[in-house]
């Protein structure tokens, strides 16, 4: 992989101008705005203004993620929001993995937050438990990205400091507190195939959202990066649904509901 200023090609964060409404788009857990480089396009082509910023520690080197606290990133998608709100009129935040992790925290605490849409978001990483004691390596080798089409290639970290995987765990302990907290409408994606993060994750995080407008859409063609895998069309095409439906019937108290499909 090669690497401009540090940041390895093809990580980059990206912005693509558009309407008053804003998407902003969250990567996982040692990924980079790579991995959701196809929906970005996708929504930008569709009209939105959307923003993907790289998360700190992210899309480098791992010395430099082995640096970073879970505050470091969400203070980068914290950033990322109030630089697209600047712009746009209401600003909905897509959160893959730990970027739904990072998602939830944001809503709860920007309560003007258009929406938010959640794929495949992290409360838990079974892989990562028997590192919650502690142990005497600074490193571990990760696997290749959980992903279904064999003709994808995400740009990650082939090693994962310790310290990292210490900071997303603080952060998975930390989010399910949020989830009552949050008023805005809320659209849940999960794989029901997914070999990183168990899908009753999203089975939790959805029943426990307070709001009526809630909705929940399977993916059974894609393992864990949704974004990348056979759906990802079904992602852009039920997002902009679910985003028209929220503008157009904003003050109808009818709206949301339990769909499951």
């Amino acid at each position: 992989m090669s690497r401009t200023q540090g940041v390895i090609s093809g990580a980059e964060s990206f912005f693509y101008n558009g309407s008053d409404t804003g998407i902003l788009i969250v990567h996982g857990f040692i990924g980079t705005p790579q991995s959701v480089k196809f929906i970005g396009q996708s929504f930008a082509k569709l009209g939105y203004t959307v923003y993907a910023p790289m998360l700190a520690g992210h899309g480098t080197n791992i010395h430099d993620l082995e640096k970073c606290t879970y505050e470091d990133w969400l203070n980068s998608v914290v950033e990322a929001y109030k630089r697209l709100k600047k712009q746009c009129g209401k600003v909905y935040c897509i959160g893959q993995s730990m970027g739904g992790t990072l998602t939830l925290l944001l809503a709860e605490r920007f309560k003007e937050l258009a929406g938010i849409i959640l794929i495949n978001t992290a409360l838990s990483i079974p892989a990562y438990d028997y590192l919650k004691n502690g142990t005497n390596i600074n490193y571990i080798d990760e696997g290749l990205p959980d992903i279904k089409d064999p003709s994808v290639h995400e740009i990650t970290y082939s090693r994962v400091p310790i310290n990292a995987v210490h900071e997303i765990q603080k952060l998975m302990k930390l989010a399910p507190g949020s989830i009552k907290n949050i008023e805005c409408p809320a659209l849940c994606f999960k794989s029901i195939e997914d070999h990183v993060v168990p899908h009753e994750n999203t089975d939790r995080i959805f029943r426990e959202l307070p709001t009526g407008n809630k909705w929940l859409r399977v993916l059974n063609e894609s393992y864990h990066v949704a974004t990348m895998d056979y759906e990802k069309d079904r992602i852009i095409e039920d997002s902009h649904e679910f985003i028209q439906w929220q503008q157009s019937y904003l003050h109808d108290d009818e709206i949301g509901g339990c769909e499951v499909g």
